[in-house]
């Protein structure tokens, strides 16, 4: 079926890529993962059926994740990975799409110019960039274009970003590279501290969804999890509660709580007393946290309310931002 120049937004996340087609809504989400021939360079698996690779593979094969922290690390594997799913979902085209990715808000003049090369390369007419925030603000149902301030938190896999906006563009905004992939980390650390036992990425993160929490729980929960056991090197089974991932988690959620402080600090007192009105909105997967509105409405005082569908918020406001790519126009940079 050919395609007469599509428009496609692209929450290009860390963790995950989603692809929303103007018209259709979300038409693709697959785990930001390539499995990639060392000898050839072929691009061997990419999406779901990489992600399941992680940390399998022999030696010919590695299966990477391309974008780390919220921006690219691997430009040759991300362009391949664009490539791929842009393939995926606009099939053969006459006319290019038009492309809208997010970013964090706080990257570099090189990192942009890294993922406007590498959508060019893969395909796209003309490229578009989104700051996060904004698009997440968007997806969440807030009017960004009022006078008045509203408050998003995305935490996404590599990146949190943090931003006070009005008008239509943010104000004070923060981005640090404390999210999802940092959390996985966290209980990578405190395993292999507390119990001896070394456990990978993916069964981290298995226990940061079931059990994981920053905030105590009224029930303690508990998952049996395996890894090797470092004392004799073989596979051993225990059992982890949920009170061992507060312990774990609550350094880098603290951290967030901070930078949220930080960022109201530097709000302009009107824009400020918006905030406490209305209240903190978060969005993104980071925040399924168990607990993490609770510990941020009581380190800051103010309502925090979790956007619904908070996973696709971002991929959803760039959707809706192509609906308008002309009059965005002055605002985006091309």
């Amino acid at each position: 079926m050919l395609n007469f120049g599509q428009d496609v937004g692209i929450d290009l996340g860390t963790a995950t890529v989603i692809v929303y087609v103007k018209g259709k809504g979300i038409v693709l989400r697959e785990p930001s993962v390539v499995a990639v021939n060392n000898n050839t360079g072929e691009v061997l698996a990419v999406g779901g059926e990489a992600r399941r690779m992680l940390g399998r593979t022999p030696g010919n094969i590695v299966a990477t994740r391309p974008l780390r922290d919220g921006v690219i690390s691997d430009y040759t594997v991300t362009e391949k990975m664009l490539k791929h799913f842009i393939g995926k979902v606009c099939g053969k085209f006459i006319f290019s799409p038009r492309i809208m990715i997010c970013i964090p808000s706080q990257v570099t003049e090189v990192e942009k110019k890294a993922v406007i090369d590498a959508a060019t390369q893969a395909g796209a007419r003309k490229v578009y960039l989104i700051e996060e925030p904004i698009a997440a603000a968007i997806g969440a149902g807030i009017d960004i274009a009022k006078p008045c301030g509203n408050m998003v938190v995305d935490i996404g896999g590599g990146t949190t970003d943090i931003a006070v906006i009005s008008l239509g563009g943010s104000v004070v905004s923060s981005s640090l590279k404390i999210a999802g992939d940092k959390f996985d980390e966290a209980i990578v650390k405190y395993i292999k501290k507390k119990h001896n036992i070394v456990i990978g990425e993916r069964t981290a993160e298995d226990l940061k969804v079931n059990i994981g929490c920053v905030y105590p729980k009224i029930q303690d929960a508990e998952m049996d999890v395996r890894g090797r056991d470092l004392t004799t090197g073989l596979p051993k089974t225990i059992t982890i509660h949920s009170s061992e991932m507060l312990e774990a988690l609550i350094e880098p959620a603290m951290m967030i709580v901070d930078s949220v402080h930080n960022v109201l600090e530097k709000t302009p007192p009107e824009l400020a007393a918006d905030i406490s009105d209305r209240g903190i909105y978060m969005t993104g997967g980071g925040c399924l946290i168990d607990g993490l509105d609770k510990l941020l409405q009581e380190k800051t005082g103010i309502n925090v309310m979790i956007a619904q569908d908070t996973v696709s918020c971002v991929a959803l406001g760039t959707g809706k931002a192509l609906e308008n790519l002309d009059a965005l126009d002055g605002k985006t940079k091309r």
